[in-house]
């Protein structure tokens, strides 16, 4: 468009010439003159207006050329401030988020099925998040999840929990193989060790009795009795001894629930739990685990809307898109969160323009701005060239009917 506007000017000025050598060999070329110079006339007014913009008109120091780089410093503030004022106020991004409804918008992406598409500018915010993780103090945020965690599970009343989960079991015969598992485990053992049992009794016995095979008769009774009362238990799910071990755990969990001490005991094994250095690197380890599994998913181009997790996302996009009040709560709070950062940090972003401005050289802004603005900056001089013509008829016009 420079050139076009440049080439445009100089035909004017070979029609200038060419008309004022042969004005006379026609009555139409002092029109054409008239037409060409005052068309020369404004296409130069043009691009010296234009030049003197972004520099100095053929690199003269003519006053009052060269307005954009002479006043950068100005311009940048007058950016910084016209930001500040329009865009980059509590007020204007409350306005302007009041009615753009964030979670619904959410709420769709996680939902939607349609396929990522690859490349670097289709992989949107993920990429950008998995850096912003990769760059946080590992080990710092490693320390903070683990006090997070033992701080939390401090405050939890453990035997409650413990209560529940015996009085669950109970209710819906969990227990039972666990009581058939230990009988099982009895049996074996009762045979295993029938030796030492035997053993045992002999030792219990004085030398007179067991010349006449007492601790022999003793021991076999003993373990027969054992073996049968333990297979009596197996086969009968009401055995007495069954009930008395059922009514046991119930007496248990209400202790838990109402007797201090017995509550004491489970949460101090549960403080004695959470002070152990290898529960501690445990919890340490959830973050690390949970953000190298976040990092891949956040790399890869549609794994995170791939398996449990992104069952996951879109399970939460339709509790979302089916919650109204959820989703005005979700608009509130991210519209207070823009406003608060807007409010805490307007300023530093309106002066990170403003510097940014300054430390750019003259020639840079001057390109940048010149850049901006295109393909008008020409236009105005082409128009300049065809209005001054039209004038330059106009006034001959009116020089001949006079």
């Amino acid at each position: 468009m420079r050139l076009a506007a440049t080439l445009l000017l100089l035909a004017m000025a070979c029609v200038f010439a060419a008309a004022t050598l042969f004005q006379t060999a026609h009555p139409a070329l002092p029109w054409v003159k008239a037409f060409a110079e005052a068309a020369m006339v404004g296409g130069l007014a043009d691009w010296f207006a234009v030049t003197a913009l972004f520099r100095h008109p053929l690199g003269l120091p003519i006053p009052h050329t060269a307005i954009i780089p002479s006043n950068k410093d100005r311009i940048g503030d007058s950016l910084a401030g016209f930001l500040q004022d329009n865009f980059l106020t509590p007020a204007v991004v409350a306005r302007r988020l009041e009615d753009f409804d964030m979670a619904a918008a959410a709420a769709r992406w996680l939902v939607s099925d349609r396929p990522v598409a690859a490349g670097r500018d289709k992989r949107g915010f993920g990429p950008l998040i998995a850096r912003i993780i990769e760059a946080l103090d590992q080990q710092a945020v490693g320390d903070l999840v683990r006090d997070a965690a033992s701080e939390k599970l401090r405050g939890l009343q453990l035997s409650p929990i413990v209560a529940s989960g015996i009085e669950a079991t109970l209710d819906k015969r969990r227990h039972e193989p666990l009581i058939d598992s230990a009988i099982n485990w009895s049996l074996r053992t009762l045979d295993d060790k029938e030796s030492t049992i035997r053993g045992m009794v002999t030792e219990q016995t004085n030398w007179l009795l067991r010349m006449v095979n007492v601790d022999t008769s003793v021991s076999s009774s003993l373990i027969a009795g054992l073996r049968r009362l333990l297979w009596e238990m197996g086969d009968d799910p009401r055995h007495p001894l069954r009930l008395r071990i059922e009514e046991s755990l119930r007496t248990y969990a209400f202790d838990l629930r109402h007797f201090p001490e017995n509550q004491a005991t489970v949460e101090g094994f549960k403080d004695d739990l959470i002070a152990n250095p290898a529960m501690g690197q445990w919890l340490s380890g959830l973050w690390d685990e949970a953000r190298a599994a976040l990092v891949k998913s956040l790399n890869s181009p549609g794994q995170a809307r791939s398996g449990r997790f992104g069952e996951a996302l879109k399970a939460l996009g339709r509790r979302l898109q089916e919650d109204a009040p959820l989703r005005a709560a979700i608009n509130l709070h991210l519209r207070r969160a823009a406003v608060g950062l807007v409010h805490d940090y307007g300023d530093q972003i309106v002066s990170l323009v403003s510097e940014t401005v300054r430390l750019w050289d003259a020639s840079t802004v001057a390109e940048k701005l010149e850049t901006a603005v295109g393909r008008d900056l020409q236009f105005i001089r082409i128009n300049g060239t065809i209005i001054g013509g039209t004038v330059g008829l106009v006034i001959h016009a009116v020089t001949v009917a006079m």
